[in-house]
């Protein structure tokens, strides 16, 4: 017999249910600013998979790059290599970014409050002093401003899901509606905020997060204790298709230590 068997239930992690579903986000033909990490791991799935023609463009300059293995940063040989071209950082800021040529921003968060705000600077109440300094904003802060959409990735946790966040590098919404208008941001904002625990999306009238999608698995009492505000949960609470087989290989091939080269 040939027949495929399907996925028993836990057959796969919450990382990598939360990456399946960012991949899932990203629609064929879209154009893409992609970062390190989960959100460049989630890029190079969907082009594998459902959108083969998602055009991925690095901070380094790399425009349409088709790396075969995850890249260990945006300087990494392997997307100058498999990329359509190359320009200067200037330019893919300049003219690609700040006019409003791509689509899809994907970002990751140290911290997230509930107008989708986001902190990659520091951890502590002193910017001079802090308790931890992060890597900061690199291309964020433009990426969340300029890109037509963007979408954060990110493990729910209340660590991580603050009523109020220690600084604000990238702005989502800011205090609510008219925030983004009154700061010059061209860009829609996030669209989603993708987690290990769900999915969701902003209130088109309050600009606050409202929580719309569940992942198998998981429990709300389990998404309400990992969010530092009260959230809001969807009426219309759906779960999440679990992960495919074919999702499940590519994305585990692409985290065998051995597949960078």
């Amino acid at each position: 017999m040939n027949q495929k068997m399907p996925l028993e239930t836990k057959a796969w992690t919450s990382d990598e249910m939360m990456t399946v579903s960012a991949a899932r986000s990203l629609k064929n033909g879209d154009t893409c600013f992609v970062g390190i990490g989960i959100p460049s791991t989630a890029a190079i799935l969907a082009k594998a998979t459902h959108a083969p023609d998602l055009i991925l463009i690095y901070e380094s300059g790399t425009i349409d790059t088709n790396p075969s293995c995850l890249p260990l940063s945006i300087g990494d040989g392997e997307l100058a290599q498999t990329a359509l071209t190359v320009v200067s950082i200037p330019e893919i800021f300049n003219y690609w970014l700040q006019p409003g040529r791509i689509k899809m921003g994907f970002l990751g968060a140290a911290q997230i409050d509930k107008f989708a705000n986001i902190n990659t600077t520091i951890i502590g109440p002193s910017y001079r002093n802090p308790a931890v300094r992060l890597p900061g904003a690199g291309g964020a802060t433009e990426i969340a401003g300029a890109c037509h959409q963007t979408t954060i990735i990110c493990r729910q946790s209340k660590r991580t899901f603050l009523e109020k966040i220690d600084f604000i590098t990238s702005v989502g919404f800011g205090t609510g509606p008219g925030s983004r208008q009154s700061f010059g941001l061209t860009g829609q904002g996030p669209t989603t905020v993708i987690t290990d625990l769900g999915i969701l999306e902003p209130d088109q009238d309050s600009c606050e997060l409202v929580f719309t999608q569940i992942h198998e698995n998981t429990t709300i009492e389990q998404v309400l204790d990992a969010t530092g505000w009260r959230l809001k949960v969807s009426d219309n609470l759906i779960t999440t298709l679990p992960p495919t087989e074919e999702e499940l290989r590519i994305l585990r091939a692409l985290n065998e230590p051995t597949a960078h080269n």
